[in-house]
């Protein structure tokens, strides 16, 4: 038996060039209102036009808001489990500031290494399987808002890819992501639509 899809969005372009950030809101980027209208314009061919309302969720980051506010679909149910990955003390800092001696071992284990007061790809993983498992028996179509890196955790969590390799995926600002679940398992529609 076939299930609504899940359409996983991933906010548009922010302004925060060479800067680490993960739960930090930072400013969208001067395009946001033609590149929210673009996403906007490739969602809603997708969605039945006489079925029920799809059901949208975002993460509470405001680039993630705006974005689910853009689509004028109704009012978003914000979930922290669709977070972007937390950085700690790295947060708001340039990347090439942060001190080699806490990014080397973070860059060859992301999965199980955490930046200080930070979380690990792994623990990120974990909660945003767990928003997903909320959503195996839809009534509706679901519109899911959130970050580049959760949509990779996701993809990962449905193909079984390891977590070592989920930045092999790459996740365009703006872009969706499709899933069904059906038999049982999570299937994998479309990336970077």
């Amino acid at each position: 038996m076939s299930s609504f899809p899940v359409y996983l969005l991933r906010h548009t372009a922010v302004e925060a060039p060479g800067l680490c950030y993960g739960h930090h809101d930072v400013p969208l980027a001067a395009t946001f209102a033609a590149d929210a209208a673009t996403v906007r314009a490739s969602l809603l061919p997708v969605l039945p036009a006489d079925g029920p309302a799809p059901l949208l969720f975002s993460s509470p980051a405001t680039r993630c808001q705006r974005l689910a506010e853009s689509l004028q679909i109704g009012p978003a149910t914000p979930d922290e489990r669709l977070l972007e990955m937390h950085f700690g003390t790295w947060e708001n800092r340039p990347w090439n500031d942060l001190p080699p001696a806490e990014i080397n071992p973070w860059m060859v284990d992301y999965e199980n290494s955490a930046p200080p007061a930070g979380e690990t790809f792994g623990q990120l993983h974990a909660r945003a399987a767990a928003f997903l498992a909320t959503l195996e028996n839809l009534p509706a179509p679901a519109i899911v808002v959130t970050h580049g890196g959760t949509v990779r955790a996701l993809l990962c969590h449905c193909l079984g890819i390891p977590l070592c390799n989920a930045f092999q995926l790459e996740i365009g600002f703006g872009s969706r992501t499709a899933l069904r679940r059906q038999h049982g398992r999570w299937q994998v529609l479309g990336v970077n639509l």
